[in-house]
């Protein structure tokens, strides 16, 4: 992966962070505004529970990941560059 492919990969992750961020917002705005039955309340309830763990852990574990292996990467080719000479 050369370095001016990185933005492809940088999008996607911002794109995911929003959808994930704008879609929790979305039912937790439509819970407190509408009339819901109880088990429309719960439904909501537990699909914000199971979202909000990837957008709160994973997501950012992720990044870092791919920050280091990226980073790692760079370092690795500098040196190798380096030897070539």
């Amino acid at each position: 992966m050369e370095i001016g492919e990185l933005y492809q990969f940088v999008l996607l992750l911002v794109m995911i962070g929003l959808i994930l961020g704008v879609g929790i917002l979305v039912l937790d705005k439509f819970m407190a505004t509408s009339g819901l039955s109880t088990t429309s309340a719960t439904a909501i309830n537990d699909t914000v529970k199971a979202i909000s763990p990837i957008a709160t852990s994973w997501l950012p574990l992720i990044v870092t990941i791919v920050v280091l292996v990226i980073i790692v990467g760079l370092v690795i080719r500098g040196f190798g560059s380096a030897q070539a000479r």
